[in-house]
């Protein structure tokens, strides 16, 4: 069992940054992909990046490619996710997941955290 918890989410203006973290505990997590999926109200959730066990492989969603980027500290078992030049359009409850296939569907992650609130607004 992986229990994982988000935080570092919060109220930026538009161009700001933020800095999601996701700890893990119970287990570590080398032997999974971590994924970073948002919610919208109303709106299914919604991939934004993810990155393999070891970290070598990363994939972002065109929304954010560029802004957004992933990276984890397995010694720490600790996945972040680092936010830049925010848009009103990103704000969002953030997810981190955890699964064991590179995929950007969030029906095939197995563990989830509670998720961490970003808003972006003028």
């Amino acid at each position: 069992q992986v229990q994982l918890v988000e935080s570092g989410g919060g109220y930026v203006q538009p161009g700001g940054s933020l800095r999601l973290s996701c700890a893990a505990s119970g287990r570590s997590l080398t032997n999974y992909v971590m994924g970073w999926f948002r919610q919208a109200p109303g709106k299914e959730r919604e991939f934004v990046a993810l990155i393999g066990g070891s970290g070598g492989f990363t994939d972002y969603s065109d929304s954010v490619k560029g802004r957004f980027t992933i990276s984890r500290d397995n010694a720490k078992t600790t996945v972040y996710l680092q936010m830049n030049s925010l848009k009103p359009e990103d704000t969002a409850v953030y997810y981190c997941g955890a699964g064991q296939i590179r995929t950007t569907s969030y029906r095939t992650y197995f563990y989830w955290g509670q998720g961490t609130q970003v808003t972006v607004s003028s």
